[in-house]
């Protein structure tokens, strides 16, 4: 019995997870614009999206593609600069090492609300014009803490004595970062930008405080000035469906790549 209720908890939950999603993307092949009224199978609002024929939400668009760059740029720059701040922070000893340890988990558990208003009030102070830079800067300030927190077990996994080994045998500290420690690093790094991808990709309240009055949106801001319009737009039930799918491929090839690894690890 306990077996019995164990499993049926966990597809419950699986349910009231990915129910909604299902949802979405089954209405996501019908003309209706009210979600929930199905009126017969169609994949115009799938068209409607990749070709911009909207009539009149063109912007979402833009809002997509603000996001997608605001992303990429604020998830490579955070892996850069928390790779280089992990390999300080490991390289500190004792009490300091403590002390930014637990200053870079703070951005981590500090609310949204609070860091998109303490930026805001930033910028504002030091007479920064709001939008593209200033939503950048702001990602890249709460993204960086997990990119630290990504490398920094490749660094404790690594063998210390290959980086002097290099030194040694006459490489420069920029080859032997270059040659030496970022292949080793490679899978913290890999898994910092892509958290710090999705961070930014599903961020609003940060976004919100920091973009300024230019009329600037991400997806989410989208969302959210058309849900206060009194409705969704359709086409963001395709534009959903497909963001999922995409996410959901890429988790199965990189489950599908890492169990291969494993595989080759245990025949070594």
């Amino acid at each position: 019995m306990k077996r019995f209720f164990a499993q049926l908890y966990i597809w419950v939950l699986l349910v009231i997870l990915y129910a909604p999603l299902v949802f979405i993307a089954i209405f996501s092949f019908t003309e209706s614009k009210v979600l929930g009224n199905w009126k017969g199978f169609s994949t115009r609002l799938y068209q409607n999206l990749l070709t911009g024929d909207m009539q009149g939400n063109s912007s979402l668009l833009q809002a997509v593609e603000n996001t997608l760059l605001i992303a990429l740029v604020a998830a490579a720059l955070a892996t850069l600069l928390g790779t280089v701040a992990a390999i300080g922070i490991h390289n500190m000893t004792g009490r300091s090492r403590q002390a930014i340890t637990f200053l870079n988990n703070i951005p981590m558990i500090n609310p949204d609300i609070i860091t998109g208003v303490s930026l805001f009030l930033l910028f504002v102070f030091l007479h920064i014009s709001q939008g593209y830079t200033t939503v950048v800067l702001a990602h890249i300030t709460f993204c960086t803490p997990y990119v630290v927190l990504s490398v920094l077990p490749k660094l404790r996994q690594m063998n210390p004595n290959i980086y002097e080994a290099a030194l040694d045998l006459g490489a420069t500290p920029g080859v032997a970062l270059r040659k030496v420690l970022i292949p080793q690093l490679r899978g913290g790094m890999i898994s910092g930008f892509i958290l710090s991808f999705t961070m930014s990709l599903d961020d609003f309240a940060v976004t919100f405080f920091t973009r300024g009055t230019i009329g600037l949106d991400t997806m989410s801001t989208y969302i959210y000035t058309d849900a206060r319009k009194g409705g969704l737009t359709p086409e963001l039930r395709p534009l959903m469906t497909i963001i999922f799918l995409i996410i959901l491929i890429l988790l199965v090839v990189i489950n599908l790549r890492q169990q291969r690894l494993e595989k080759k690890t245990k025949r070594i």
